[in-house]
């Protein structure tokens, strides 16, 4: 656990039926629009005529892919892309995604968005029918399943349909294979799947509405839950065999995963944030000078939380945009070097003023704690924290890596002994039912279990994914060298 909630990944696909898209570029430009959902991996597969040609590596959209890298994709009529941000599996080549496969069939393609609650038993049942994994990821499992059911069915989509009763929990999926490109959302719809057309009628897929615009695409549609799109030289199809009537998006999109250009589910992304400041006001007003909120995410729920107050809004930070967000570094150490080189207190905003400071979250606290301290050393008379989200009592099982109760500070402290921690003068969170109201007339429902123990699918019964990635514990090491040094003419069996 870090000092902030990790997002998972963002995916992007584009079909091009006349092949003069150079599909490559246009998926470059669609993982640089979603960037800020994963920064740790990132990778390309162009499909020209069925066969795949991928490139993936460990780092930012902008150092991995070169000119002449995409160059060397070559041309082709699909695409897909991935930047990640794993809650399960180390960092680095090996699970950077696209997952490309080969199979009696064919190639294929996957990128995915989530977490499955059910990898540990699929992988499991896999692995004793002799599948061999390569990856520690989720991604996989998912492509494996495909596949046993690829070589049962007719098509690319009758297998991916099939599967959609197999797998549990979260997964936005896009599935290029040979002549296809398949999108596909679970039947809760946890994380967000967009579909948007350019102007020469190409299909996009997306995690969110900003890579469509950074294409000049239009938008068509949020994938219902349950939903299956494809698309092939006869246009684009939907199954809806498996659509359910009600989605429950997680609320954390709207409070700090995604940009504030996006709009999901119908409800712009920036005005969510600005009436989730606004409700913040009405619950826990304070007498105040100057309200400023934390870059990013806090912004625009800083401007709804003044513009309801009639306190002034300043821009209390400087924030030096070369550095990445905080959780990308590995250790803990980097990280609060990235902290502290990341923002800097306009001291002329907040000295001898009472401040609002407007955040999205309070993970452990260390985070915030330090920026209470930076305000206040720049002169702050007062700082009252205001957090545009409820506080964090229980773990998510869909996508962000809150894995566990241990290190989240609600879960330790009152309230009020959280305000003592950071250092604040006064501490407000916004309430479960102001996360849920943030959002006016959304095309959904909205999953608040981390908010309150209460989630609209199964969880979990165990998370422990891979045995791979346990250390060996050294004296059951011992004790099974001491058995075959004793035992050792026995061996056979």
């Amino acid at each position: 656990m870090e000092n902030l909630i990790h997002e998972e990944c963002g995916i992007f696909g584009i079909y091009d039926p006349s092949g003069t898209n150079d599909v490559a570029s246009s998926t470059y430009y669609g993982l640089f629009a979603l960037q800020h959902r994963g920064q740790e991996s990132c990778g390309i597969a162009v499909n020209d005529r069925g066969v795949i040609t991928y490139h993936k590596d460990v780092g930012l959209v902008r150092d991995v892919f070169s000119k002449e890298c995409l160059e060397k994709l070559g041309k082709g009529q699909i695409a897909v892309g991935h930047t990640r941000y794993s809650t399960f599996g180390t960092v680095n080549q090996t699970n950077a995604q696209p997952l490309v496969v080969r199979h009696v069939k064919g190639q294929m393609a996957v990128v995915h968005n989530g977490n499955l609650t059910n990898a540990p038993e699929l992988r499991e049942k896999l692995e004793l029918q002799g599948a061999i994994f390569h990856t520690t990821n989720d991604s996989e499992i998912i492509a494996y399943e495909i596949i046993q059911e690829r070589l049962k069915t007719s098509s690319i989509e009758e297998a991916v349909e099939n599967v959609l009763d197999v797998l549990e929990g979260a997964y936005s999926l896009v599935v290029m294979s040979p002549e296809k490109l398949v999108a596909a959302r679970d039947m809760t719809g946890f994380r967000p799947l967009v579909m948007g057309e350019l102007p020469n009628g190409e299909t996009v897929f997306a995690s969110e509405t900003c890579a469509l615009d950074s294409l000049g695409a239009k938008y068509v549609k949020d994938l219902a839950a349950g939903e299956i799109v494809v698309v092939d030289k006869n246009g684009v199809r939907s199954i809806t065999s498996h659509v359910k009537p009600i989605k429950h998006m997680c609320v954390f999109e709207y409070i700090y995963f995604a940009r504030p250009d996006s709009v999901m589910e119908g409800i712009s992304v920036h005005e969510a944030r600005k009436e989730a400041g606004r409700i913040l006001w009405k619950e826990h007003p304070v007498d105040a000078d100057v309200v400023i909120g934390v870059p990013d995410s806090g912004l625009d729920a800083a401007l709804g939380f003044a513009e309801a107050s009639g306190i002034p809004y300043e821009t209390g930070f400087s924030k030096n945009k070369y550095i990445a967000r905080t959780f990308i570094q590995p250790a803990q150490s980097q990280r609060e070097n990235s902290v502290r080189l990341k923002l800097n207190v306009i001291a002329s905003v907040v000295k001898d003023k009472r401040v609002v400071m407007v955040d999205d979250s309070i993970v452990r606290g260390t985070t915030s704690a330090r920026i209470v301290a930076l305000i206040k050393a720049a002169g702050a008379k007062e700082v009252h924290v205001r957090i545009s989200a409820p506080p964090f009592i229980s773990p998510c099982y869909y996508g962000t890596d809150i894995d566990s109760k241990k290190n989240l500070i609600a879960c330790k402290y009152t309230q009020q002994e959280i305000k003592e921690q950071i250092g604040a003068d006064s501490l407000g969170y916004l309430s479960v039912e102001g996360a849920k109201e943030m959002a006016k007339n959304p095309q959904c429902e909205f999953c608040v279990g981390c908010f309150t123990e209460k989630y609209p699918a199964p969880i979990p019964v165990s998370q422990e994914k891979s045995q791979f990635e346990k250390k060996i514990n050294v004296k059951e090491e011992e004790s099974v060298d001491e058995r075959e040094r004793v035992h050792g003419d026995a061996k056979e069996f």
